[in-house]
């Protein structure tokens, strides 16, 4: 198994979760290199990397190089993976240069801001024999995994309907730290931005393509130009209906993160900040792993699904197979909320 070497674009809120994935896989991974326009930043993710080492008994004594320009970066023949995470509507672009200069890449959710994006970084990756990966982490979430488990065997009999619930506070300041969030152009509203992730959960389990969908939506607290409050009534091709309910508007902080599935035999409710802890399981039937404790702790939304997934990803590159989350499987959530919007 090569040791792969990486380099991340953009070190703003969620290179954080990126930098102690690295350190997670240390013996499988390696930061070799960091791109911002801004030398701050940069210094932040570094710096923490060293940190996240030491707490690993391993001091660094290489440097790890930084670019404001991730063009001259790319250059450099010591890069085998790029983890994108710049604004949303750079990732496209980014993506699309990164393959083009030999580079497998881990993108940051959304992985694009239009289907014709995403089918360009789709089609390059596939002619240029690279893994393009998407990061929905929060498959990787152990109750998750759970109830992939029981959809996969049947257990629901058949499944009527899923609902995804993301109840959270985004405040103006949040907005302010960060003028493109918000946008139409950089990153879209609650939808896509806070609620891709259980969109994407949603879908997986469902099991179905998407028949129709409909959407009500308005931007009514904050000072942005997208939704800060959106519903999505879906009407899959097997006939099960999925309602996604998604607030940026919760007073006076995030509530919770929910996904539901019921089916004619089982019913589950996965719940907590980051759909890591299970309210509800029940099935007509019994197995040996319904009373394992699947529930996990986390300190914040991003949960713990960013290490696992880069785990994933690298044995998909060094064995030379699809990751979980590749492409194709990025652009469904993707495509769910464009046609909720009306795109």
């Amino acid at each position: 198994m090569k040791k792969l070497s990486f380099a991340i674009i953009g070190c703003g809120r969620i290179s954080h979760k990126h930098i102690e994935a690295l350190a997670n896989n240390f013996t499988e991974a390696d930061l070799v290199s960091v791109c911002d326009i801004v030398p701050e930043k940069m210094d932040k993710d570094v710096e923490e990397y060293y940190d996240f080492m030491k707490q690993r008994g391993i001091n660094l004594d290489k440097k790890i190089n930084k670019y404001t320009d991730y063009k001259e970066m790319l250059k450099r023949e010591d890069i085998d993976v790029v983890s994108i995470c710049t604004e949303s509507g750079h990732h496209a672009v980014h993506a699309l240069y990164c393959l083009n200069a030999g580079k497998h890449v881990l993108v940051e959710k959304p992985m694009a801001l239009s289907l014709n994006d995403a089918d360009k970084m789709i089609k390059l990756s596939r002619e240029k024999n690279l893994k393009l990966g998407i990061c929905h982490q929060n498959r990787f979430n152990s109750p998750i995994q759970k109830l992939r488990r029981a959809v996969e065997e049947g257990r629901f009999g058949r499944i009527i309907n899923g609902t995804a619930r993301i109840l959270w506070n985004r405040n103006d300041d949040y907005y302010k730290q960060a003028p493109w969030r918000g946008t139409k152009a950089l990153d879209g509203g609650t939808l896509m931005n806070q609620c891709i992730h259980n969109i994407d959960l949603l879908q997986w389990m469902m099991g179905s393509e998407v028949e129709r969908v409909h959407c009500e939506r308005g931007t009514f607290l904050r000072n942005i130009e997208m939704e800060d409050f959106g519903a999505i009534l879906i009407r899959f091709k097997n006939g099960s209906i999925g309602i996604v309910e998604g607030s940026a508007c919760v007073y006076p902080k995030n509530l919770e993160e929910t996904l539901s599935i019921f089916g004619e035999k089982g019913t589950v409710v996965i719940g907590g900040l980051a759909v890591n802890k299970i309210k509800t399981w029940q099935f007509a039937d019994e197995r040996d792993y319904d009373k394992e404790d699947e529930n996990t702790e986390i300190d914040s939304v991003y949960g713990r699904g960013h290490t696992p997934l880069y785990k994933n990803f690298i044995d998909a590159v060094n064995e030379n197979r699809v990751p979980l989350i590749n492409g194709e499987e990025g652009r469904k959530a993707l495509e769910i909320i464009l046609r909720a919007y009306g795109e």
